[in-house]
């Protein structure tokens, strides 16, 4: 069996624009403890992650204490809406999960950024098969992964895990590298 913890980033910086730099808020860099915490037994082969900073910077806490390294994939980044920054997001969000086809100038659809994800997990698959793997990752790349395994899963439950950060879902795959089960694992931000 071959396990995927996809890590949905911790608290970003939404005062930074640019995709690529956006950095954890202080809470993030908190909150990212809790993914080592839940990691620390899972014993992880490899950390993966999107380029984007907040992405590799929520994983970087446990790679750093498990002396593994992060491999960067651009396979894995978030979907790129347009080049400019966009104030109705719920409105667009939305459009583009009734259609995965629908995209902005310049943006990508659900459906390219679902094939773009696909492809980098099978890539990983084939690279790890029978490890446990880690991936940094975002909300909406994530959700459309969901989706791909899970055709049920859709708008109103990306809606509910819109705000949950960090988030991770575990993925696990047999020798055929089928998905045979899909688990998500919320944190007590209690604690």
């Amino acid at each position: 069996m071959t396990h995927v913890y996809f890590v949905r980033h911790a608290e970003p910086n939404y005062n930074n624009h640019d995709n690529l730099s956006r950095e954890l808020t202080s809470k993030g860099s908190q909150d990212r403890k809790l993914v080592t915490k839940f990691l620390s037994d899972k014993q992880i082969d490899a950390v993966i992650s999107s380029p984007y900073k907040r992405a590799v910077d929520t994983v970087k806490d446990f790679a750093d204490n498990y002396g593994l390294e992060i491999g960067i994939m651009d396979h894995f980044r978030e979907r790129k809406v347009t080049d400019d920054w966009i104030n109705t997001f719920a409105g667009f969000t939305q459009k583009q999960w009734e259609d995965f086809s629908f995209k902005l100038p310049d943006g990508e659809s659900l459906n390219e950024v679902q094939k773009r994800n696909i492809s980098g997990l099978e890539l990983v698959l084939k690279k790890f098969c029978g490890k446990n793997i880690v991936i940094g990752s975002h909300g909406t790349a994530l959700s459309t992964v969901i989706n791909y395994y899970d055709n049920s899963f859709g708008y109103k439950d990306f809606e509910k895990i819109k705000y949950i950060m960090p988030f991770i879902v575990e993925f696990v795959f047999d020798d055929e590298l089928r998905c045979t089960k899909i688990e998500k694992h919320f944190f007590d931000m209690a604690n």
